[in-house]
């Protein structure tokens, strides 16, 4: 059983929506990223969804959503989106934007709102664990609330995580 973690603007924003979450806590890990938490949870990574904040050419910021034990092809994503490119955010921008600090970016209630694209095969998914607003704090949901509750468009940008 998962101990509560003290309320986060993203657990406040699924609870006002009346949406049903699990609550999972492990040791985080500074560059741990998604594959640290699946193997402290116990969870297969590719159902762990990391919280990207990117940017296009113009530095007009963007969330993206991608399995944890793969890659976006940032290429692939800007075509789909219409951008000329796309890259991720500097660390100290990504936490301007979204209000939370890189290693907990949740994709709920962020400081900028942002476009969200959501890679197409964790819709797939029956469960995925997300990230709920803290380091070393994930969150149980469908992933279909994605696209109700982030308004995300599904994509199709991953790439195999390059594991060295």
């Amino acid at each position: 059983m998962a101990k509560h973690v003290s309320m986060t603007p993203a657990t406040q924003f699924l609870k006002d929506s009346k949406v049903d979450f699990s609550e999972h806590t492990y040791a985080y890990l500074e560059h741990g990223g998604a594959l640290h938490s699946a193997s402290e949870l116990g969870w297969d990574p590719y159902a762990v969804v990391k919280t990207l904040i990117m940017q296009d050419q113009d530095a007009k910021p963007l969330v993206v959503l991608m399995h944890g034990n793969r890659k976006v092809s940032t290429k692939n994503l800007a075509r789909q989106i219409g951008a000329k490119s796309v890259a991720p955010c500097a660390p100290e921008v990504a936490n301007r934007h979204s209000g939370y600090l890189v290693g907990g970016t949740s994709p709920f209630c962020t400081r900028r709102t942002m476009p969200v694209y959501i890679e197409s095969t964790i819709l797939e998914l029956p469960k995925i664990l997300i990230n709920g607003g803290q380091r070393g704090y994930l969150l149980g949901i469908d992933p279909t609330l994605c696209l109700t509750l982030l308004g995300a468009r599904p994509v199709e940008c991953a790439l195999a995580e390059v594991l060295g």
